[in-house]
């Protein structure tokens, strides 16, 4: 008997920034995948490096903020399915950071904006709204697109 290959499954990582009641959103533009509606900032793991590093390296590249991984704590867990790939959400919130949030790459972000988490804005990425809408309700996983 052969040994048995695992299925593999991407990870993304969701840097949730808190400020009181609202959270940092910033606007996709020139990416090619939902440009135009906002997010927070996120990306995908690169590999070689704990989820909790992940978001603190997203979070810096894309809003120009350091976090310390004490001021940090996963939120939520988002299975997705998206265009046919699938693939998981790791939501952190982050209560505080060094520095004032801006967009820190302007070839893929157009604005930023703060919200408040139980009035998001309509032009918010579906899966993230619901995410987002989980972590005001303290639910720790949802899928999404099945």
């Amino acid at each position: 008997m052969g040994k048995r290959e695992r299925f593999r499954l991407s990870v993304s990582v969701f840097a949730v920034l808190r400020r009181e009641d609202q959270v940092l959103l910033i606007r996709r533009a020139n990416t090619g995948w939902l440009d135009g509606l906002f997010s927070v900032p996120a990306g995908a793991m690169d590999g070689d490096e704990p989820a909790a590093l992940a978001v603190i390296r997203e979070a810096s590249e894309e809003a120009s903020v350091s976090i310390d991984p004490d001021n940090i704590r996963l939120a939520h867990t988002l299975h997705c399915r998206t265009e046919g790939d699938e693939w998981l959400g790791l939501f952190f919130e982050v209560f505080a950071w060094d520095g004032t949030p801006k967009i820190g790459e302007p070839d893929k972000h157009s604005d930023l904006t703060w919200a408040p988490i139980s009035a998001l804005p309509n032009d918010l990425v579906p899966y993230v709204r619901q995410a987002l809408t989980c972590i005001s309700s303290d639910i720790a996983y949802s899928a999404y697109g099945w």
